[in-house]
């Protein structure tokens, strides 16, 4: 069965990738994610290159690399409904030097998200 076949016969097949940097991509290697890695310097023609390829329903993108990815590929986006971009904090944020509390920053993440905090 050819690709094209497996298409039409099962319906559009939206995946979803994570565009992050090397530290980072391991994480999402190991929960099952597929990954994209990439530096600040070439994130955003990595980013472009997903979108163009339309292989993709979701596209996360870690804030570290480029911190507005929506913005960023606004000009690309045009005219297009998939992929959806969304930004994830970065490992950076949470452990920068202004951010002294990394429990207090998830927790500050998950309460944003959801609309209440989770103790364990």
């Amino acid at each position: 069965m050819t690709q094209a076949t497996a298409k039409a016969t099962t319906g559009t097949s939206q995946r979803i990738v994570v565009l992050a940097d090397n530290e980072t991509a391991t994480g999402y290697r190991l929960a099952g994610a597929q990954v994209v890695e990439a530096t600040p310097a070439d994130a955003q023609a990595k980013l472009e290159d997903l979108i163009v390829s339309g292989r993709y329903g979701l596209v996360a993108v870690d804030t570290g690399l480029i911190a507005d990815p929506a913005t960023s590929t606004a000009r690309i986006m045009r005219g297009r409904d998939l992929p959806i971009i969304l930004p994830i904090p970065s490992l950076s944020d949470a452990f920068s030097t202004e951010q002294v509390d990394a429990k207090a920053y998830m927790g500050k993440l998950v309460r944003e998200t959801i609309g209440f905090d989770i103790k364990l």
